[in-house]
């Protein structure tokens, strides 16, 4: 099927909530857009989302963990934001990551990590030391880089096959220091997502 057509009933999630849509066709561009917008703030979209009573919180409640190994919000917007940076730049776009424009200083983040298999003390540790406003500017830096990758891909990329050699290439010809957080364990379309180790 062409990409730019999607000819089955789709779920979108938007600030009403998830709801089937039944276009007939959809342009697949304009059906991811809407779908990251709606997990990034507005500042990323330009839509309000669901997300932004996450960022109307205080510093204090997003380092909150709700319960012995759970993760706080400033974590989880860590690690969302270190995985979609980390799959989307030097896999899909073959490109730095936005990590790389200062923002382990930014976020006060010891690591490149993307936080999978992270010990209990260690998502202590992220919690504690993370500038939450950091994280947040983080998190929509990567989600505008995201929007603007997509954007731009040629329609042929849709239906492209990344192999788990091709990420290792990428992630070959950037620095050493990259490669923690860009080796996968699987390979998949670029309209999948992977599964991402520490």
């Amino acid at each position: 099927m062409p990409r730019d057509q999607c000819r089955e009933p789709i779920t979108l999630v938007d600030n009403r909530g998830a709801h089937t849509h039944d276009a007939g066709s959809v342009d697949l561009l304009t059906f991811f857009l809407r779908q990251h917008s709606a997990v990034h703030a507005s500042d990323v979209g330009g839509r309000p989302s669901l997300v932004e009573r996450v960022f109307e919180l205080n510093d204090d409640q997003m380092r909150v963990r709700p319960a012995p190994g759970l993760n706080s919000l400033v974590w989880l917007l860590w690690h969302m934001a270190r995985t979609e940076d980390a799959a989307v730049n030097p896999v899909v776009a073959g490109r730095d990551q936005v990590l790389d424009d200062e923002w382990l200083r930014r976020m006060n983040a010891p690591w490149r990590i993307i936080g999978t298999g992270m010990t209990d003390a260690e998502v202590a540790e992220m919690t504690a030391r993370a500038d939450v406003a950091g994280v947040r500017a983080c998190r929509s830096a990567v989600g505008r880089r995201t929007q603007e990758v997509v954007a731009a891909l040629r329609a042929e990329a849709w239906d492209e096959v990344i192999e788990v050699e091709d990420i290792r290439r990428r992630a070959a010809s950037s620095s050493p220091a990259r490669h923690s957080a860009t080796t996968p364990r699987t390979s998949v379309k670029r309209s999948r997502s992977a599964a991402w180790p520490a």
